[in-house]
């Protein structure tokens, strides 16, 4: 009931907006935002197995990431890992169900579950939302509170993405996996390797850590900040995605693969560093919610240009 009030609310005054800048549009399946008139992004919150951000552009109107699998066709685009859906947040094994990956992808129904929003506000440049982390016969095994915050620093774009764990039913443990969790899938033109039997065939990207370790290598390895970029459409745009010092286990591992999926995943030790399974195992407690925070800076350049060091400092000092 909560929940239908609040969209008959957001239909009567749909429009919401931040120091003139930022818009956000809420029409009761997806949050529209737009930047100084300009589409940004789309967070679209029904029709997937978890919310999703799509499309996302960057400087320029360049656009950051792959449309496949909600929209499909598209020239130089692989299509697989449908579960792979622009920008999402969410994990494999969580109290023993599978949400990173979905049905269709040789899982059966009980071992995959889905993310359902339950309540939706704009606040200002925010988006806040309350989703319920649900198994395959409708049971809430955890439960999570999300602020999405978007603005513009010069002229970069940026999407703050916090999310808070609740044992909204009890204790649960999320899982040692390196299938997770704060994801992204980016634009072909940043992939760093091209794979033309599965339909890419040209890939210009690059990508450096904070530590300094560049393209393929950087699988697996912990850091502060990663920052990918290439020619897209004729202009040099890149995307860095920052882990926040103040999050468990900074700086945090990456899954980032050579194919477009970067994904910060703070969970997944025994991949990663080949220790015992259930080395990255994290108890969720009941009354002691885990917050996570990430930043994704589009910008224009390389990281060197972009000097994105010195951006995840003033980040941090914020």
């Amino acid at each position: 009931m909560f929940c239908r009030i609040l969209f008959v609310a957001l239909a009567i005054v749909p429009t919401f907006s931040f120091a003139a800048d930022v818009e956000i549009t809420d029409d009761g399946n997806k949050a529209v935002v737009t930047l100084d008139g300009q589409p940004f992004t789309e967070y679209r919150y029904t029709g997937y197995a978890k919310p999703i951000l799509y499309p996302v552009f960057g400087p320029g109107q360049k656009p950051m990431t792959r449309n496949y699998p909600m929209v499909k066709g598209i020239d130089n685009e692989a299509t697989d890992h449908p579960h792979h859906k622009s920008i999402w947040y969410t994990h494999d094994e969580v109290g023993e169900i599978r949400f990173w990956m979905e049905n269709g992808e040789g899982k059966t129904a009980k071992d995959v579950g889905t993310q359902v929003q339950t309540s939706i506000k704009i606040d200002g440049n925010k988006i806040v939302t309350e989703d319920d982390w649900r198994s395959a016969d409708g049971e809430t095994v955890c439960s999570d509170q999300r602020t999405l915050t978007f603005g513009v620093i010069g002229e970069a774009r940026y999407i703050d993405y916090e999310v808070t764990w609740i044992a909204s039913s009890g204790k649960v443990i999320i899982g040692d996996t390196k299938e997770g969790t704060m994801g992204i899938r980016t634009n072909p033109a940043l992939r760093l390797k091209a794979d033309p039997k599965k339909g890419n065939h040209t890939a210009v990207g690059h990508s450096i850590n904070s530590e300094g370790v560049k393209d393929g290598q950087m699988w697996g390895k912990r850091a502060a900040w990663v920052d990918y970029w290439g020619d897209i459409d004729g202009q040099v745009t890149g995307v860095a995605i920052f882990d926040n010092p103040s999050n468990p286990r900074h700086p945090t591992w990456w899954h980032a693969r050579d194919y477009g999926l970067v994904a910060a995943n703070p969970f997944g030790v025994n991949h990663f560093e080949g220790k015992p399974d259930g080395s990255g195992d994290m108890t969720l407690e009941p009354g002691k919610p885990i917050t996570f925070r990430y930043r994704f800076l589009f910008h224009t350049g390389d990281a060197e240009t972009a000097d994105i060091a010195a951006a995840y400092q003033s980040y941090c000092d914020q």
